[in-house]
């Protein structure tokens, strides 16, 4: 236990330390690996004009690119806050075996980062969204998948 509180705090402590270069958001992640920090991030959302520049992401692909891997095996996610849909979207297609958070959503949103839009909008369909989906060309997408399904040598998800 007392493991999980320090890498906590020092995620925590990323998110205070932004507070004063106000790079971003107020949001702090580590990705730990055997007791060892192989990534960190802080939301750069604003100094870099990048709407996925946040904590987590940038966290996964320090950690990722230490470890020469797409995927996460065996580590654990530290954040300072909940992940919103978009980080939590990363952290499955990354596969750790888990998530620790301190803040949760309904605290962010209370200080003014609210996701629950993002949340509804994901259960409309396409057409009902605020930001219209329209599906167009399936067949030849279809094809690309087809030609993917009898590669011989393609990497492995």
């Amino acid at each position: 236990m007392q493991e999980k509180i320090k890498f906590m705090k020092a995620a925590i402590e990323l998110a205070k330390e932004n507070l004063k270069s106000k790079n971003g958001g107020p949001f702090g992640a580590l990705v730990v690996k055997n007791g060892k920090i192989i990534g960190k991030g802080i939301n750069q959302v604003v100094s870099h004009n990048d709407p996925t520049a946040h904590a987590e992401i940038i966290a996964i692909r320090e950690a990722c690119k230490y470890l020469e891997d797409y995927q996460l095996d065996d580590c654990e996610i530290y954040t300072s806050c909940e992940p919103c849909p978009m980080c939590l979207g990363a952290i499955y297609w990354a596969r750790p075996k888990k998530i620790y958070f301190a803040a949760s959503r309904n605290d962010a949103e209370s200080a003014g980062f609210d996701d629950s839009h993002i949340y509804r909008e994901i259960e409309l369909p396409n057409g009902k969204r605020k930001i219209p989906a329209e599906q167009i060309l399936e067949q030849e997408a279809i094809d690309v998948f087809t030609n993917w399904k009898k590669l011989i040598d393609k990497p492995e998800y």
